[in-house]
């Protein structure tokens, strides 16, 4: 497949949009915004293809770039970004990839857990509670560190209920996200080769979710809940 580009006209659009996040403003650009727009459709689907060729993807879903406002303190009523997520597919599958393209050297790619149910975000606390050398041992690969870096994400402050703050795995088992990012320059973006340096990346985080995924399909006997 010829890989999509995301064009210059991009960034420039979403820059002039931050100085005039108004309504009036956008509905009189209305029309080059739906260009643009379709622009980053297709390259967001184009990236769910490239996937594809690597990891079995459900959905691809392209967010919307009207905010809600009614619980935020920012009440511009767009988003600067453009933005696109991945669902992996089947309930043997899990995680997730997202896609953040936002001038001024704010892009960024995200994979992994984000905002786990309860019963997965329990599931994988008492893995690590009873063993997280696996864990550990697939994060700290050389090789999967220079593409993704630490692994991020909110935290309890001491110790989730029912679990020992003293635990040697605490740094682990008080985090609520489980997810890895990789930030973008514009230049990077804008070239030709970005769309398969994401795919490249996100084919690079599959030690991790084939070892989640085998964590949450099973429970602490290691005994499949698919069946």
């Amino acid at each position: 497949m010829q890989n999509k580009v995301i064009t210059p006209a991009v960034f420039s659009f979403l820059k002039k949009l931050e100085k005039n996040n108004n309504r009036d403003w956008f509905t009189g650009n209305k029309k080059e915004f739906k260009s643009l727009e379709t622009e980053m459709k297709s390259f967001f689907n184009d990236l769910g293809e490239e996937v594809k060729i690597h990891d079995e993807v459900e959905r691809v879903k392209v967010f919307r770039i009207y905010r809600d406002v009614r619980f935020s303190k920012n009440k511009t009523p767009y988003k600067i970004n453009f933005s696109s997520s991945l669902s992996r597919a089947g309930a043997k599958l899990r995680g997730g990839y997202y896609t953040h393209v936002q001038p001024n050297n704010a892009s960024f790619i995200a994979a992994g857990f984000w905002q786990p149910n309860k019963e997965d975000l329990f599931r994988i606390r008492k893995e690590l509670e009873l063993d997280a050398s696996e864990f550990r041992e697939v994060i700290r690969n050389k090789k999967f560190k220079s593409v993704w870096g630490e692994l991020v994400g909110d935290e309890v402050k001491t110790a989730p209920k029912g679990f020992d703050k003293a635990h040697e795995n605490i740094d682990l088992i008080k985090k609520k996200q489980f997810i890895f990012t990789r930030n973008f320059t514009d230049k990077e973006v804008l070239a030709p080769g970005f769309l398969k340096e994401v795919s490249n990346s996100f084919k690079a985080i599959r030690p991790y979710f084939d070892l989640m995924s085998d964590v949450l399909t099973t429970n602490l006997n290691g005994e499949s809940l698919l069946d």
